[in-house]
C-alpha cells in the first residue's frame, strides 16, 4: 500500500514543484498596449508624407486607459498637434470621463503643457466626427509633441486595450489637428501647413500580456503532467 501511495504521490509533488519553480521565473506581466499610426493627412497637408503620429493605447484596468498621442518626424519635419480639435478619439463605451490631460514640446520657444480643455464631441476635418475631442489654447506656439489623457468607462467594461477605441462614421478611431514644422522644432520658424491627420488603413500591434503567454505554457505542462498521471 505504502509503494502504490508514493506512486500516486510523486507527480502531483513534481507538478507542485514544477508550478512553484516557473511562477518564481515568470516575468512580471506587460501592459496592456495598442498602437496605429496616424498615417493619412487631409488635403491641407497631404503634401507632406506621413505617418504624423502615433497613437498608444495603455488599458490599465477593465475600467481605465490612458492614450497618448505623439509625434513623428519624416522628410525632415515634425508634425505637431495644437489648437482647436488637437487630438481626437472615439471611445467605445456610452459614457466616460476625462482626466490627466498633459502635453509637452521639447522644441524651442513654445508654451508647454497647453492649456488644455475638453472638447467634447467635435469634427477633425476630412476624418469625420468624434465623441472625445481634446483642444488647445491658442495656435501653433501652444502646440504639443506629445499629449497624453486618461479615460474612465463608466457604463461598462474594456475587455483589452484594443477595445477602448472605436471607428466612428468613417471608419477612423483617432485623428490629430497637425502643425508641419521643421525638425527640430522651434516656435521661431512657424508652422509650414496645418490640416488634419488620421490612421486611414492602421496596422494595430496589440501587445500581448507576458503572464497570458506563462499561463498557456504552464496549462500544457499540467495536462502532460495528468496525462501521465493517469497512464
Amino acid at each position: 500500500m505504502t509503494k502504490r501511495c508514493m506512486k500516486v504521490a510523486t507527480p502531483v509533488v513534481c507538478i507542485a514543484t514544477l508550478v512553484c519553480l516557473l511562477t518564481i521565473g515568470a516575468p512580471p506581466a506587460s501592459a496592456d498596449l495598442f498602437s496605429f499610426d496616424l498615417g493619412t493627412g487631409n488635403s491641407a497637408i497631404s503634401g507632406f508624407p506621413g505617418p504624423y503620429a502615433q497613437v498608444t493605447v495603455d488599458r490599465t484596468s477593465s475600467t481605465v486607459a490612458t492614450v497618448t498621442f505623439t509625434s513623428l518626424t519624416n522628410s525632415g519635419n515634425i508634425y505637431l498637434m495644437g489648437d482647436g480639435g488637437t487630438v481626437a478619439v472615439n471611445v467605445n463605451a456610452s459614457s466616460w470621463t476625462l482626466s490627466g490631460i498633459t502635453g509637452s514640446n521639447s522644441g524651442t520657444g513654445f508654451t508647454l503643457g497647453g492649456p488644455f480643455s475638453d472638447g467634447g464631441a467635435g469634427n477633425e476635418d476630412g476624418f469625420g466626427s468624434f465623441n472625445q475631442t481634446i483642444n488647445t489654447f491658442d495656435g501653433f506656439t501652444h502646440s504639443s509633441d506629445t499629449i497624453s489623457f486618461t479615460l474612465t468607462d463608466t457604463s461598462g467594461t474594456w475587455a483589452s486595450a484594443a477595445n477602448v477605441l472605436t471607428p466612428n462614421a468613417s471608419g477612423e478611431d483617432a485623428a490629430a489637428h497637425i502643425f508641419v514644422t521643421s525638425s527640430p522644432a522651434n516656435a521661431a520658424n512657424g508652422a509650414l501647413a496645418t490640416g488634419f491627420a488620421s490612421q486611414g488603413a492602421p496596422v494595430p500591434s496589440p501587445e500581448p500580456s507576458s503572464l497570458s503567454i506563462f499561463g498557456v505554457g504552464l496549462l500544457g505542462l499540467l495536462g502532460l503532467a495528468r496525462r501521465r498521471l493517469l497512464a
